[in-house]
């Protein structure tokens, strides 16, 4: 068999291992042919880079081959083999070839003792290391210039991707970071919407904190063995990868504290998916964190990543699971017909409350008015949902039904800070409780009317003859945002200062085109800033304020 075609597959530095002789007949005994086929093998399989993480991508029950010797003029050094599995459990093997100078003889130039030692190198392949799994797995051995070691990696699944990662350089540090002698995540905490986790310091922290950062990845599924097999996992639901991050989930791009949530369409704050929602939180180098946000009553799975900034490699933590605490039965209270119930909403401690109401009548009307901060009401009629939206001002439901109809309504904060809200039942025809109200509650006011000392405003009535009361307050700038933000809406004129009192009026209009008054306030400072309250007094006497208006006076005149 001539072999001229084969140097052209052999890298100049693996000559010295085969002794091929370039216009001699190889021998034709069955254990040299085999011996020829191992070397085809080993010479047919790619070359696997030092001291580089090589991504390898394998197609279903099709094993692929890599192959690597030392240096020449190396003695005997160590080497290490990581292989990072992105998805499904694979198999990979590590096979040595100790024959380090083979010839083939001319034919007829061979005796038995000859043939007795090519068959002996023939048999010099061995395997050294075997594995079968999805873990991130590392081998270390020795290699030496006589040796020629090649990898064989085998998806029986399906399509896959690993990564792999051979040096033979221990004096350089290493390319992925250290892991704890105990590498367990402690659940040191758990509430119902926090789970607090800790874990031991990685030595690669400690030594190199500014190129070095935890990621803590939070599933609803399962724990991931590495960020690559995390990612690919994010990939196969059907989520698109933010374009920066379609090759990784590069936890570097990341600032500390800094939420990636990878979404259907792009970054948001939390994605859910079908299997649940999936984020990624790198946290700097502390090892202690709150994960916050989470949902009563759900099991997440927690996975620690401490991360090589400088080469995006990662090594994981044992990760670990928790289930948040049961979420409390929010507490029932009885809705009577004409009474008017507050609730009020601690947004981090209590963020529900539960009314419950039987009808009497087959028309009935719920009334709510928001007092402060933001609430969702839900109204459900016999477990069937009949309304559920944000609260903002004044708000009715007229809603019908049956006698004994059973009807629950909950109130929800829709942030952290304290909420309240007044809520009123009462038959659709029963006498309102607050008073008809105009189109609009906003309050105007006329720049070209303002002086040094006075400003005009004016507001909406309706075809209802009201007494309407106007407030003012001096106030400063800086002061401004606290007081709109933390105004109580439900509270009325009794709250005020009696010398923050302007004036009451009476007055209507049966058109409503013409439904509108103005008042002109006098005898205030100049170059001063003034809040503008108007209230709105019903039959029942209940007041509806008037979204209040800010407004500063004329500095020169």
């Amino acid at each position: 068999l001539k072999m001229s075609w084969f140097w052209f597959y052999l890298p100049l530095h693996l000559l010295v291992v085969a002794c091929l002789c370039h216009s001699i007949k190889a021998p034709t005994t069955s254990s040299q042919k085999s011996f020829k086929t191992d070397l085809f093998n080993f010479y047919h399989s790619l070359i696997l880079a030092d001291g580089k993480e090589t991504t390898v991508h394998l197609l279903k029950d099709i094993p692929k081959r890599y192959y690597f010797v030392l240096e020449e003029g190396k003695a005997l050094a160590p080497f290490t083999v990581t292989v990072t599995p992105c998805d499904v459990p694979i198999e990979w093997s590590i096979l040595v070839h100790k024959a380090s100078a083979i010839c083939f003889l001319p034919a007829g130039d061979h005796d038995t003792q000859d043939v007795s030692r090519s068959q002996k190198a023939s048999s010099m392949v061995s395997t050294i290391f075997n594995y079968k799994g999805n873990s991130v797995e590392t081998y270390m051995g020795m290699s030496s210039h006589s040796a020629l070691y090649m990898l064989e990696f085998l998806s029986t699944e399906r399509d896959t991707h690993i990564t792999v990662y051979l040096t033979t350089d221990t004096t350089s540090g290493h390319l992925y970071p250290e892991l704890p002698m105990d590498p367990r995540i402690d659940v040191i905490g758990i509430g119902y919407t926090t789970v607090t986790l800790t874990w031991k310091h990685s030595p690669s922290v400690l030594q190199h904190r500014e190129n070095i950062q935890y990621c803590l990845l939070v599933n609803e599924k399962h724990n991931y063995k590495s960020l690559c097999a995390a990612e690919t996992a994010i990939r196969s639901s059907g989520m698109k990868l933010p374009p920066a991050l379609a090759l990784s989930l590069s936890p570097y791009l990341l600032e500390p504290q800094q939420v990636m949530i990878l979404s259907n369409s792009e970054l948001s704050i939390i994605n859910r998916a079908s299997s649940g929602e999936v984020r990624q939180i790198c946290i700097g180098t502390k090892n202690t964190y709150t994960v916050p946000n989470l949902r009563p009553s759900i099991q997440y799975y927690f996975d620690i990543f401490v991360v090589n900034l400088l080469t995006n490699a990662s090594a994981a933590y044992t990760g670990t699971f928790a289930k948040t605490l049961d979420e409390p039965e929010p507490k029932v209270a009885e809705l009577k017909d004409g009474k008017v119930v507050q609730v009020v909403l601690d947004g981090k401690k209590q963020k529900s409350y539960s009314l419950q109401y039987q009808a009497k009548h087959k028309r009935i009307q719920f009334t709510f008015q928001l007092c402060h901060g933001q609430v969702r009401v839900h109204i459900a009629k016999n477990g069937k949902t009949v309304a559920s939206e944000n609260i903002s001002g004044l708000r009715y439901f007229s809603l019908k039904g049956k006698l004994l109809d059973m009807y629950l309504v909950q109130v929800k904060s829709t942030e952290e800070t304290n909420s309240s809200v007044k809520v009123q039942v009462s038959p659709h025809f029963h006498k309102p409780l607050f008073p008809l109200l105009p189109e609009s509650l906003k309050i105007k006011s006329f720049s070209k009317l303002r002086t040094c000392n006075s400003v005009t405003i004016a507001w909406l009535g309706t075809q209802e003859e009201s007494k309407y009361c106007v407030y003012k307050k001096k106030i400063e700038e800086d002061q401004l945002w606290n007081e709109l933000q933390n105004a109580d809406r439900c509270s009325g004129p009794e709250a005020r200062h009696k010398s923050e009192k302007v004036l009451c009026k009476y007055f209507y209009d049966i058109n409503l085109q013409r439904a509108v008054t103005t008042e002109t306030i006098k005898g205030l400072d100049a170059g001063t800033l003034y809040l503008f309250d108007v209230y709105l007094f019903g039959p029942s006497g209940i007041p509806v304020r008037y979204h209040s208006k800010v407004v500063k006076t004329r500095k020169k005149c």
